[in-house]
């Protein structure tokens, strides 16, 4: 587990310490180098010391890594790995994306001549292509829960308002303890609404010619995530077609559960699971989706196992029963 220290990696490294298949070899971290995981993260229960990084001793000890770095630091990391053989899943955002989107929405690229390898890692819609994989991109949070939600309604889209609500635990350790709590208490509050970079994947991964609005809030809440999706279709879709796509598409999903009503976040905190429900709002005859998810899980670091085991060829749910 290469960035054992922040919310996704720290994540990572318990359920990898608790998977039945797997072992926990190594942890690394920057500035906590040198501390045990349990003393930074008591509830999480991993005693191992965090390590500064050596890729050489991560390669001897391990077949596959999970790399938890921010954006741009990533790259070069997995790069190192990959050249000592490794499969790797990165949960950054270095390799979700095509060059040209990358570049647009964050810096220009640390490794570019990876970016051909790696599949696009919501299983859901790209399994075949993980299962093959030497190198998986993790989605991101919100793209996770509003590609679920409209995945199914892909041919059928013409205009998608996402409107996204999380907890405050998405914006990564370092950005949260910088985070005023008074800012955040007793307020929702929408931020980058000029453009999210998770927005990208959601152009990428959609049809082209579909519009999408994205706007996400901050909700005072640790771990949790919303998308509110509304849909205006290219042709009216009933209440009952709409369940129908849902049914067809997510039969024998054992991490989606179509749901009678909408989901809160409570409903899926500490899995890996995505609660979806759809309906056709009369009037105006859009579809209205909603999908929660654990940002920390299905976003992140439960998506990331997830994708490991279908790459290791182990069962998919291996280490993530609820």
């Amino acid at each position: 587990m290469v960035g054992a220290a922040g919310f996704g990696g720290a994540l990572c490294a318990m359920l990898v310490d608790r998977h039945p298949n797997l072992e926990l070899t190594t942890l690394t971290a920057r500035a906590d180098a040198g501390v045990l995981h349990a003393e930074l993260y008591p509830r999480y229960g991993v005693d191992l010391e965090m390590e500064e990084l050596d890729v050489d001793r991560v390669a001897d000890r391990a077949d596959a890594a999970l790399v938890a770095y921010p954006h741009g630091a990533a790259a070069p990391t997995v790069r190192a790995l990959r050249e000592r053989g490794l499969k790797v899943v990165d949960l950054s955002a270095d390799f979700r994306l095509d060059r040209d989107r990358y570049e647009r929405w964050y810096q220009p690229h640390e490794a570019p001549e990876l970016l051909s390898q790696a599949v696009y890692g919501l299983v859901e819609t790209h399994r075949d292509e993980v299962r093959g994989a030497d190198l998986v991109a993790g989605p991101g949070c919100n793209s996770t829960a509003a590609l679920l939600g409209l995945w199914p309604l892909r041919e059928h889209l013409r205009d998608v308002v996402v409107d996204i609500k999380t907890g405050v635990s998405g914006a990564g350790r370092e950005a949260t303890r910088a985070t005023h709590y008074v800012s955040v208490a007793d307020n929702v509050s929408p931020y980058k609404v000029e453009g999210h970079r998770h927005s990208a994947e959601l152009e990428q991964e959609l049809p082209d010619g579909v519009t999408v609005t994205f706007v996400a809030h901050l909700l005072p809440i640790d771990q949790g995530l919303l998308a509110s999706c509304y849909v205006t279709p290219r042709a009216p879709l009933s209440a009952s077609e709409v369940r129908g796509l849902f049914e067809e598409t997510y039969a024998g999903e054992p991490f989606v559960e179509l749901v009678a009503g909408p989901p809160g976040v409570r409903d899926v905190r500490d899995t890996n699971r995505c609660r979806i429900h759809a309906t056709v709002e009369p009037t105006t005859g859009r579809v209205l989706v909603f999908a929660a998810i654990d940002n920390l899980w299905k976003g992140a670091a439960g998506q990331a196992v997830q994708n490991l085991n279908l790459m290791l060829g182990l069962p998919e749910t291996a280490g993530l029963a609820p």
